[in-house]
């Protein structure tokens, strides 16, 4: 089993989420005490989504890249991005680094298309609902995504930031 590289925080929660699941497919998997062999880089997300907000995501991958190369450098044979918008520095994030990211975007065509389903929802961050780095892999995949109107785009965004990144998940 490879080691899988983990490079989360942004937010804490996604990253929770994606241990959780992890570790339930590896005891799905191969049953009893097993668990994933797992390196987790969990960053300060405040001084990302500084980053994201200022328009700087020169310097978020920058910031990712370093990341990356010390989850490569402790042993990770794979990456994991514990996060969509940051996807839109991945290939910064990967240069120099020579073990494989698995790419969210791709893993969520696979998974649509398996289903036979051709027109997903996106529900995500501004940046991931508006701008292409995402969107243009489901395309490249065959998929047509549908995207909310402006209004539910910004609420959306808002959910995410002021309280799904917060842990706060309500009832509404």
């Amino acid at each position: 089993m490879k080691t899988i590289g983990v490079l989360g925080g942004m937010s804490a929660a996604s990253t929770q989420i994606y241990y959780s699941k992890l570790c339930q497919l590896v005891r799905d998997e191969l049953g009893g005490l097993h668990s994933p062999d797992l390196l987790i880089r969990s960053l300060d997300f405040a001084p990302i989504e500084a980053l994201q907000m200022s328009d700087n995501w020169e310097e978020a991958g920058r910031v990712l890249n370093l990341h990356a190369k010390t989850l490569e450098q402790a042993g990770a044979g794979l990456i994991l991005l514990a996060t969509n918008t940051m996807h839109k520095v991945a290939e910064e994030m990967m240069e120099g680094v020579n073990i494989p990211l698995l790419h969210i975007a791709d893993t969520a065509a696979e998974a649509i298309s398996s289903t036979g389903l051709e027109r997903p929802g996106l529900m995500a961050t501004a940046f991931t609902m508006e701008q292409s780095f995402y969107t243009d892999r489901l395309r490249a995949a065959g998929l047509e995504t549908i995207i909310p109107e402006s209004g539910d785009r910004l609420e959306t965004h808002r959910i995410i930031y002021e309280e799904l990144c917060q842990g706060l998940v309500t009832r509404d």
